[in-house]
């Protein structure tokens, strides 16, 4: 009868064990699922944004680089709106400058579900009144972004 007890418990040991390492496992599983979606989203809302922050034609300078300030952080998304007002789209109209931005690679640096920092590699095409024929330019900049509930925000691109 004893050896029977001792049987049971070490069975139930066992069965308790099995089921706090699945447990274990699974949390484990569904965290790197996690964190590899918030990779892939942040390098996309990067890519995107970016690309967006950067392009513009003289005509519609006005309407079409603030609605890239939509995917903006706050205070990020402030300081891009007075420099389109201030820089961009002064020097835009005077030189008629028309500029195509597309990210060619994104590299994630880090990432967490909250936070991410992304290395992109954009080609710029410009042309103006003179340079009709237009110059071609790359770039790498190093893009942070903040989760802001479900959806990434860029905060703060940087040259490298």
């Amino acid at each position: 009868m004893n050896r029977t007890k001792v049987l049971a418990g070490a069975a139930a040991l066992l069965l308790l064990a099995a089921a706090i390492l699945a447990g274990v496992n699974g949390y484990r599983l569904w965290d790197d699922n996690r964190t590899e979606q918030a990779r892939s989203d942040a390098a996309t809302t990067a890519s995107r944004t970016v690309s967006a922050m950067f392009s513009y034609d003289f005509n519609s300078v006005d309407t079409e680089l603030p609605k890239a300030a939509d995917n903006l952080a706050p205070d990020f998304r402030a300081d891009y709106l007075t420099l389109i007002q201030d820089a961009i789209a002064p020097g835009a109209k005077e030189k008629q400058l028309s500029v195509q931005a597309d990210a060619q690679a994104a590299g994630i640096v880090s990432a967490d579900a909250s936070h991410a920092v992304v290395m992109l590699f954009l080609n710029q095409i410009t042309t103006s009144r003179d340079s009709p024929e237009g110059t071609t330019s790359g770039s790498r900049v190093k893009v942070e972004l903040d989760r802001d509930g479900d959806r990434w925000l860029v905060a703060a691109v940087t040259p490298v």
